[in-house]
């Protein structure tokens, strides 16, 4: 436990932090001031920590978190419940030598199947002077149904006897009006613009859903029809989030970019934002 937690005036004019809600804003100043936080910008806080302290409720807990995780401001593992405040140390860099070794004592314990470890390790090892993981193998095999990270969802698993390089090319137009008629609400491409990043990200994830296996081993889709029908019961399944959707007010920025990035897309298909996985 620590004594005190430091924000930066700039927190208040942060064009973030005027973005998010009431409660994300006293989320975000309980999370860099809580007893909880430590030196590495990393704590675990299971929601009956945040309850108590905030005296809120575990749902007003899980939908404000899940607010600053698209913010982009902390993320938080599910099942180890873990807390990430992903720009702690550009605004609390160590001072000294030993801040760094307390610094990679508390990294150090943070367990290895949280979600975020490797993406924590890789983006701040260097403030603790520790060396960023390796790349995993681009040949081993999936080891979960959602993978989260875009060298694991970019490996090649053929389907039946069809090569990677002979699978259906991503129907970006179709995708993008499955988008619009499941979420007519929020932002909509333009087609003729759907290029760079978003257009790339796309493709993987449609390689993803064409390559993947569900766990009892069938895959998600074996012919282009399929893997259609798939996105349309995905985006179907981000319109009944009141979150994502935006009608609980508390986020408005979900649109068809964020969702395909891989972190967003991943989170949406373990259930982050409502608590129920989609199948």
């Amino acid at each position: 436990m620590r004594d005190y937690g430091k924000v930066h005036t700039s927190f208040w004019t942060s064009t973030n932090i005027r973005e998010l809600s009431e409660d994300g804003r006293a989320l975000a100043i309980y999370l860099l001031t809580c007893p909880h936080g430590t030196i590495a910008g990393v704590f675990r806080l299971p929601d009956g920590y945040a309850c108590e302290d905030l005296q809120w409720s575990s749902e007003r807990v899980k939908t404000t978190l899940a607010e600053l995780f698209a913010n982009g401001f902390a993320t938080r593992c599910d099942s180890t419940k873990w807390v990430w405040i992903t720009k702690h140390f550009e605004w609390n860099p160590p001072e000294n030598p030993n801040q760094k070794k307390a610094a990679a004592k508390m990294a150090a314990q943070v367990p290895d199947s949280c979600a975020w470890k490797a993406d924590f390790i890789g983006k701040c090892g260097v403030y603790m002077g520790l060396e960023a993981p390796q790349e995993p193998n681009p040949s081993a095999t999936l080891p979960k149904p959602f993978p989260n990270q875009e060298q694991e969802q970019d490996k090649e698993v053929p389907i039946g006897t069809l090569s990677p390089a002979k699978l259906p090319p991503c129907p970006h137009d179709n995708l993008i009006d499955l988008f619009g008629q499941h979420l007519p609400t929020l932002p909509q491409p333009k087609k003729e613009l759907w290029e760079g990043k978003n257009a790339e990200a796309m493709r993987t994830r449609w390689k993803w859903v064409m390559t993947a296996k569900k766990k009892n081993g069938d895959r998600y889709a074996t012919t282009k029809d399929e893997a259609l029908a798939w996105f349309s019961r995905f985006f179907g399944y981000v319109a009944t989030s009141d979150f994502l959707s935006g009608r609980n007010g508390k986020w408005t920025a979900c649109d068809l970019g964020w969702l395909v990035k891989a972190d967003n897309f991943a989170k949406v298909l373990q259930g982050n934002y409502d608590n129920k996985a989609i199948a």
